[in-house]
């Protein structure tokens, strides 16, 4: 059974959609890297052990990596269904 335009269009504007939450999201937890990042300086300053903090890090940095492959996909799917509405574009 073949999809409908309408059906893709609404597939692209919910795909968009999803793109853009995506970048926020991976702004946004990029910025909380470099807050935590700051507090690791901040607690080695003081002498304190930051073992945890620093694999805390570790684990934001690799989450956000797993975002960003993410991201790539929706892109993907962005362009496949632009390709679908308007083929001429």
């Amino acid at each position: 059974m073949a999809i409908s335009l309408a059906e893709r269009v609404a597939q692209l504007d919910a795909e968009q959609r999803l793109l853009v939450k995506a970048e926020q999201d991976i702004e946004s937890g990029w910025q909380r890297v470099r807050d935590q990042e700051d507090r690791v300086r901040e607690l080695m300053a003081g002498g304190h052990d930051t073992r945890q903090a620093e694999r805390l890090v570790d684990l934001l940095k690799q989450t956000l990596i797993e975002w960003e492959r993410h991201r790539t996909l929706i892109e993907q799917r962005v362009t496949f269904l632009q390709h679908e509405v308007n083929p001429e574009a």
